[in-house]
């Protein structure tokens, strides 16, 4: 049993010690002995050879450094000694362990993003209950005439709104959606936001008939009369133009989210 053992053991010394190996003396008999190796591989083997050359590669590259320096010489240097006298299976394994540490790293930040992501929906919670206290108490939509001769017609929202919050703004920003109650499909769902000449103090309440340009989408928008304007506010800004409360949490946010989950379900609360 023993000399069986004994004689196992000489086998695979013997083995490893004709593996081929790759010679990184020049870049000529580097090139040669990685094709060598590479035709002496399995199918399977070989597409795990040559994923972990790439992944070595990449590893190895200084792409601050070849930009500013043009360290190409010396990239390729680093990589012949990195390789020199390795087999396929030590290639192989370095490929394995870079591979691993990559997808450690890319699971870290997606956790970072995630946790972002997830404090947003926190922080767009609470700005909610601020921004429904900015009240919009009517809105309206028409056109009115325009000019010498009343030609043109100019696009009009009216909007009358209270600000119930404790702070003074000088910007709102609102989401306009337009719709007849017969109709799924709104004549426009828009963003816009006017900047409050001399602000707003909490309790005040005013009027304002705002009019977007006539070219824009507001002013091809040719709606019947039973048309409605319905206005959501998406963020306010204070006395000195600072971000106060948002709903800032859009559609591309909430897309982020569910890829990130579906990748990591780990992560999800």
């Amino acid at each position: 049993m023993k000399k069986t053992i004994l004689i196992l053991g000489i086998i695979v010394i013997f083995l490893s010690s004709c593996a081929k190996k790759i010679d990184g003396s020049s870049e000529e008999a580097m090139k040669s002995s990685i094709e060598e190796i590479k035709n002496s591989l399995d199918d399977e083997k070989k597409e795990k050879f040559e994923e972990s050359m790439r992944l070595i590669m990449f590893h190895q590259l200084d792409f601050g450094k070849i930009l500013q320096e043009g360290g190409t010489e010396e990239t390729v240097s680093d990589m012949k000694s990195k390789i020199d006298g390795q087999t396929a299976d030590e290639i192989i394994a370095e490929g394995e362990k870079i591979q691993a540490e990559n997808e450690r790293k890319k699971e870290e930040q997606a956790k970072i993003e995630i946790e972002e992501l997830y404090q947003k929906i926190e922080q767009v919670e609470k700005d909610k209950v601020i921004l429904a206290k900015f009240e919009v108490k009517r809105s309206r939509f028409y056109k009115r005439k325009k000019g010498t001769y009343y030609v043109t017609e100019e696009p009009i929202i009216e909007l009358t709104v209270k600000n119930g919050t404790d702070k003074a703004i000088s910007r709102a920003y609102f989401l306009g959606t337009l719709a007849s109650p017969a109709r799924s499909v709104p004549w426009i769902k828009d963003d816009f936001n006017y900047e409050i000449s001399g602000g707003l103090e909490p309790g005040e309440e005013v009027t304002w008939y705002l009019a977007p340009n006539m070219f824009s989408d507001w002013g091809k928008i040719d709606a019947p009369k039973d048309a409605v304007l319905t206005i959501k506010v998406k963020k306010l800004d204070g006395p000195n133009g600072e971000e106060l409360y948002a709903d800032n949490f859009g559609e591309d946010d909430q897309e982020r989210l569910s890829e990130l989950l579906a990748a990591y379900p780990e992560y999800k609360k």
